[in-house]
């Protein structure tokens, strides 16, 4: 099932696919938990140059564990919003800069949400948002954070 915004999964509904639509601050409980629909700040457009829709992220919860996972953004106050609802046990964070946020601010953004264990992700795909691995880690490790960098094809337990 393809959970996004409505202008996404409608977009892969005509292409045959099962779709969940769902828009910002809205909650739907699935088989495989709780999501809520949160905000995001990034650019959304097809590669038709049709729109996209509003970027979002998702907070997925169940009895044991609640996920945070930003979507593609930059940081923003809205994530203060989170641990006013919710205690996480992982933010999943962008963190190559250039077309997201970067290191920095992904530490900023996990002080925001209270969670200071984080999985990084949109980084090292092509030359714009290659990172330093030991320095992100370090940063990190520097403001008490842990966090994770996984090998492509690795998965992780939360």
């Amino acid at each position: 099932i393809v959970v996004s915004n409505y202008e996404i999964a409608t977009h892969f509904e005509n292409k045959g696919h099962k779709v969940h639509p769902m828009n910002h601050g809205g909650n739907w409980k699935f088989d495989f938990g709780h999501l809520k629909y949160v905000n995001a700040i990034h650019t959304s457009s097809f590669p038709d140059g049709s729109y996209g829709g509003q970027p979002g992220g998702f907070i997925l919860s169940s009895e044991e564990k609640n996920v945070y996972i930003a979507g593609d953004t930059a940081l923003t106050m809205d994530m203060k919003l989170i641990p006013l609802s919710f205690t996480l046990d992982l933010a999943v964070l962008p963190i190559g800069d250039n077309f997201t946020m970067g290191v920095d601010d992904a530490i900023t953004a996990s002080d925001f949400v209270g969670c200071s264990r984080v999985l990084g992700y949109h980084y090292d795909t092509f030359g714009f948002i290659v990172i330093d691995h030991e320095e992100a880690i370090k940063k990190f490790k520097e403001a008490n954070k842990e966090l994770i960098l996984l090998e492509i094809g690795k998965s992780l337990t939360v």
